[in-house]
């Protein structure tokens, strides 16, 4: 084993991990109030991989530039989770799609989770 290796992350197979739906369900909640702008991207950071943590910034971004041109303030978003739909296509990884129902219409969300040094972290995450 390479010393970057060592020090890399470690995969942890599912068996170790809690289960994943809570925390679909959080980070789902948590990235529509982020998107929203009432609630701080910081707070998700240590749920996220670097590449995906990126990407959600950029989208906070752009979504804080869009209610700033059109003079809205933040407000809480309104919504219910309907449905969790989740599958494992390896050991360690979960796949999921978590179906938000709000005002005016219905969405999506894409999450991938991979169980990274002993817990869940989410490498991937999209609003549909």
């Amino acid at each position: 084993m390479t010393l970057h290796e060592y020090f890399s992350y470690q995969p942890t197979p599912a068996a170790e991990l809690p289960d994943p739906e809570p925390l679909l369900r959080s980070l789902t909640q948590g990235a529509l109030e982020v998107f929203a702008g009432v609630r701080e991207v910081d707070q998700l950071a240590r749920w996220f991989s670097e590449d995906a943590y990126t990407k959600l910034v950029m989208r906070a971004n752009l979504s804080a530039r869009a209610r700033s041109a059109r003079d809205v303030p933040p407000s809480r978003p309104v919504f219910e989770i309907l449905s969790v739909h989740r599958t494992a296509p390896a050991d360690g990884v979960v796949e999921a799609v978590v179906v938000v129902a709000g005002p005016g219409r219905t969405r999506a969300v894409a999450i991938r989770l991979e169980g990274l040094d002993r817990r869940w972290r989410a490498t991937s995450l999209a609003v549909l």
